[in-house]
């Protein structure tokens, strides 16, 4: 299970699945699924593709580290690592144990908006690992005797994943500034004293209130016809009764008034790092007709060695060894956009965080060029030639989309929406986020830097899909 951080999407889920489509005639569509739900609520996707014998099959849940109880922050991902451990029919291990006998690998992961678990296996195989996840769906089973041993090992991976890396306590330390009031200020794999304090009774609730299957979205793609998942999901979850599930209460965002900088210096850290985020709408929510212009502004300021600050800070300025842009609108709340940069060994800080700035501040004066947007949408082209090959894309753009509040229809049209994006709005998006007032810096640096010249430090590409993912 591994952390995944914000801007470095499978290409970006939105992104990928676009990208090809744009490449494709006008009136040709992304994936071409076959949708439909089952009386109990579950609602299913099939992307039918024939070059393999295999399918991969991944169940959705509408809930995640978002949706937890005040002060038990950490719930969404220990349950995720709890459903490996066993029903009323199947011993400890046992789901793991049968996926592997039979070819295929499986795993799951934890978003703020939700929480996923896949397959991928021969087709034959597929009647198997649907009776396996629809039996945990509803039978788990949640003893001390599991939830003590693996309260341990979630324990032993933040301490390897968060509180042993200095790049990792940053990025949680930032996330926790960015937001006000918003719980996607709180750490995806939780606080170390909130996961110390997670009851029986507190994981044993969050799973029977929000694991029904009116509430999750299942996604099959590979070797295999609508007609025959509908047949199965049918035998194996149709028998499944709905549930009630509450609505997805959130504290709101207030106004943000003044920027903040989070600085951690650390004896651990040889590599400066600094990065900067804005809140920004997403495509459910906030100005959402800025969702897709912001799309096209991360392409266009950081997509590549031809984007705006690569040609201008790297190439030219010889300040900086990479830089590059990013904007998750995928959250079911409001999305981040955010700018990075890794100087030149040696940059004063002054002079690397001037160039960058200056690129920001010409961008919002004089606006996008007509030919740099047309070379953003060609990099989208590039980057997802063949994410109708991918399995894993498919399952993994449809599954998220549906997830956060959107529809297959918002996927298929995507080719559609992004071609008629203009400059005026990508300008327009631009100034409406990039406020000095709702940003939030953070900066990386040896603990030697205190005491010695300052050195303006850089980023890591950030994470994706909300505010990233545990696996």
């Amino acid at each position: 299970m591994t952390r995944r951080v914000l801007a470095r999407r499978l290409a970006t889920a939105a992104l990928l699945a676009g990208g090809l489509a744009m490449a494709l005639p006008a009136a040709a569509k992304v994936f071409e699924p076959t949708h439909f739900t089952l009386a109990n609520g579950l609602e299913i996707v099939v992307v039918g593709n024939h070059r393999a014998a295999v399918v991969t099959h991944m169940v959705w849940y509408r809930v995640g580290a978002a949706d937890e109880p005040a002060s038990r922050s950490g719930i969404a991902h220990f349950l995720e690592h709890l459903m490996f451990k066993g029903t009323t029919k199947r011993a400890p291990g046992e789901f793991s144990a049968l996926v592997s006998r039979n070819g295929g690998r499986e795993n799951a992961f934890t978003g703020p908006d939700y929480t996923a678990y896949y397959q991928t296996v021969a087709g034959d195989r597929l009647e198997l690992v649907m009776e396996l996840e629809a039996d945990r769906m509803t039978n788990l089973t949640l003893t001390d005797a599991q939830i003590e041993p693996e309260r341990k090992v979630v324990l032993e991976e933040r301490g390897a994943r968060v509180d042993s890396d200095p790049r990792s306590i940053l990025s949680e330390q930032v996330q926790a500034a960015a937001w006000l009031n918003h719980p996607y200020r709180l750490p995806i794999i939780g606080w170390r004293h909130e996961i110390e304090a997670l009851s029986r009774a507190d994981i044993v609730d969050f799973y029977r209130t929000w694991y029904a299957p009116n509430n999750a979205v299942l996604v099959v793609a590979g070797d295999v016809a609508p007609e025959a998942v509908r047949a199965l999901a049918e035998k194996y979850y149709g028998v499944i009764p709905a549930r009630t599930v509450p609505a997805r209460l959130r504290p709101a965002e207030p106004p943000q008034l003044a920027p903040r900088v989070v600085t951690l210096s650390d004896a651990r850290v040889e590599q400066p790092s600094w990065s900067r985020r804005w809140l920004a709408p997403s495509h459910r929510a906030g100005e959402r007709a800025h969702a897709y212009p912001l799309e096209l502004l991360a392409e266009v300021l950081g997509g590549g060695a031809t984007s705006r600050l690569y040609r201008a800070l790297v190439v030219e300025q010889e300040v900086a060894v990479s830089a590059g842009a990013w904007y998750d609108g995928d959250a079911w709340d409001l999305g981040s956009f955010g700018i990075w940069l890794a100087p030149r060994s040696g940059m004063p800080l002054d002079r690397a965080v001037a160039a960058l700035e200056a690129e920001v501040a010409k961008l919002l004066a004089e606006g996008v060029q007509p030919v740099e947007v047309a070379r953003a949408r060609q990099r989208l082209v590039d980057s997802a030639v063949f994410a109708r090959d991918d399995l894993s894309a498919a399952a993994r753009v449809l599954g998220e989309a549906l997830a956060t509040g959107k529809t297959v229809a918002d996927v298929e049209a995507w080719p559609e929406r992004i071609a008629v994006v203009t400059p005026a709005q990508i300008d327009a998006a631009a100034r409406a986020v990039l406020r000095p007032a709702a940003s939030t810096t953070g900066v990386l640096l040896p603990a030697v830097s205190l005491a010695g010249p300052a050195q303006w430090p850089a980023a890591p590409p950030p994470p994706p899909a909300g505010a990233g993912e545990i696996r």
